[in-house]
Formats: C-alpha cells, sequence, structure tokens
C-alpha cells in the first residue's frame, strides 16, 4: 500500500513544477496563487474530517500546526513560487532535489543520528542523476534574478527540510489526530502566511492576467497537487520516516521529462537515460532499509529502526 501511495505521490508531485509554472506565466501573483491554493485545500479538507467526526477544532489553534505550515508550506512555496517567475520548471525541480540530502545533513548534525555511508552514496548517486536527466534541457541564463531565483529555491528546500523533520515529531505528538487532518491545518496556517506576504508586496490587480491557464493551474495545484498530494506525503511519513517521502524529489525531474517527450515531442537523449539509471540506483541504495522492515510491516525511525518516536 505505502508504495502504491508513493507512486501516486511522485506522479503528481512531478507535474506541479510545470503547474506553478504556467500559472506565473500567466500573470497570477506568486505568493497569491500560492496562498489561494493552500488555504482553499486545507479548509475543504479539514471541513470534510470535521464532518466525519475524525478531528476536533481544538487542533486549529494549536502553535505546532503553525510552526510545521511555516516551513512545510510558506517557507517552501513562497520561494519557489517567486523563483519560476525567473528560471524554468526544470531549474526548480533539480534545485529542488537537494531536499532529501538537507534532510540526511540536519538528522545528522542536529539531530546527532547516525547516517550510514549507503545512504550518503545513495543520495549522492541519485542527486547525480538528477543533474544528468535535467542538464540537456535546462538553459542557464546569466541575469542576477536567475542567480537569486536558484537561491531562492535553495533556502526553501532548507525550510522544507526543517518542516518534513519537525513534522513528524508533530505526527508523533498528535497520535490520535488524522495526519490529513494535520495536513489541513498546517497548509491553511502556510497559506494565510502566503497570503499576508502578497497583501503587502504584490498588486491584486487582474489587468493581463490569462484567466483560463490561470485559473486551471489554480485548480489543478489545490485538488490535486494539494489535497491529494500533500495528503499522501502525510500519510507514508506517518508510517515510514521523514526521508523516504521526501525522496519524490528525485523522481519529479524524470517525470518532467517524459511529460515534455509525450506531450510536446522533446527530444530525450542518451545521457537522460543515464540519469534516470542514477537516480532509481540512489533511491534504492537509501532506502534499502526502510522499504525492508515496510515489507515486514514495521514503522521506521529514519534509520530503519523502530521507534515511538523520532526526536527524544
Amino acid at each position: 500500500m505505502v508504495g502504491v501511495a508513493f507512486t501516486v505521490m511522485c506522479l503528481i508531485f512531478g507535474t506541479t513544477f510545470l503547474a506553478i509554472k504556467i500559472g506565473v506565466e500567466a500573470g497570477m501573483p506568486p505568493f497569491l496563487s500560492a496562498g489561494l491554493r493552500f488555504i482553499i485545500a486545507g479548509a475543504l479538507m479539514f471541513a470534510w474530517m470535521w464532518m466525519k467526526g475524525k478531528v476536533n477544532l481544538s487542533l486549529l489553534w494549536r502553535k505546532e500546526m503553525l510552526l510545521t505550515g511555516a516551513g512545510l508550506t510558506f517557507g517552501t512555496f513562497a520561494t519557489l513560487y517567486w523563483a519560476e517567475q525567473y528560471v524554468s520548471s526544470g531549474v526548480g525541480a533539480i534545485l529542488s532535489a537537494t531536499g532529501p540530502l538537507m534532510i540526511m545533513v540536519m538528522q545528522t548534525a542536529l539531530l546527532r543520528q547516525k547516517t550510514s555511508a549507503r545512504m550518503i552514496a545513495g543520495c549522492l548517486i541519485g542527486f547525480a542523476g538528477v543533474i544528468l536527466v535535467v542538464l540537456p534541457g535546462v538553459s542557464i541564463g546569466g541575469n542576477s534574478l536567475w542567480l537569486w531565483g536558484c537561491i531562492a529555491v535553495l533556502v526553501g528546500e532548507v525550510c522544507y527540510s526543517a518542516g518534513a523533520l519537525y513534522s513528524k515529531k508533530v505526527i508523533n505528538q498528535f497520535k490520535e489526530a488524522s495526519p490529513v487532518a494535520i495536513n489541513a491545518v498546517q497548509m491553511m496556517y502556510g497559506g494565510l502566511l502566503l497570503s499576508g506576504l502578497s497583501a503587502v508586496t504584490e498588486s491584486w490587480s487582474t489587468a493581463g492576467l490569462d484567466w483560463m491557464p490561470a485559473v486551471s493551474s489554480l485548480i489543478y495545484l489545490t485538488v490535486v497537487g494539494s489535497m491529494v498530494g500533500h495528503s499522501l506525503f502525510y500519510w507514508i511519513m506517518s508510517r515510514t520516516n521523514p526521508l523516504f517521502p521526501a525522496t519524490w524529489l528525485y523522481i519529479s525531474p524524470p517525470i518532467a521529462v517524459g511529460l515534455g517527450a509525450v506531450l510536446y515531442n522533446e527530444h530525450v537523449s542518451w545521457i537522460t537515460w543515464i540519469g534516470v539509471a542514477l537516480i532509481v540506483s540512489g533511491l534504492l541504495a537509501m532506502n534499502e532499509k526502510v522499504m525492508g522492515w515496510l515489507k515486514k510491516g514495521k514503522r521506521t525511525t529514519p534509520l530503519g529502526r523502530t521507534s515511538k518516536s523520532m526526536v527524544k
């Protein structure tokens, strides 16, 4: 079941970089677009869980939800949406693939958890594969905004990694709450922060807005990207660890390349296929222990050991 959920999540997230780019290029203010996406998705999901009696309204007022939303949603997507005004979706995907590596570094440096040489090698092999996959189609610009866009995505991945680690602690702390409900509340908080940032930095004028692609992008990202994709992310994390579900960031660039080849007849070079092979090899190297424990039906910590809580 985890394998199926992971596959669906990767397919969904692999399309979101392009969907974000479409919305931004249609004239939608980046922070407002991101804020609306997560407020609407979070509110709908929470209302659904509340009507089914699976969530308590008190969850809305927990500071842990605000902190999770600040990392996983606000920090990650404020930077990504802004950056995609100046960098291609391919560049955004490749830089976002640093997430699992950052999570591994944070686990080792901050949580004092021993990381095996196999996991380190797997991260590096997978990231090398991502570079090869995206490299043939990446056009690197020379202006300063392109550079700042790249830096912004990397800063966002630091937020994402910290949020992923913290959210695992939150899931363990609120075991009585559904991971879907926790995800809904953190998305609402992240969306509110994004909307607040938009209110003080962006013009909300509709002049020059290309409505069809802008609205289509927002609907797709809200329903499929946020409501389905992020719920699967939380569900998988609740049954594995923060690193395993984050490895979707290695899968998204090959999916983007495949979509380009099928929908737009973009050429796929032999370098791309080498990159795909490296990505799969890296994932297998990183997650061999995790997948072994999953087959036995046990929950794991980031190092593949059973535990009630990741953080002491």
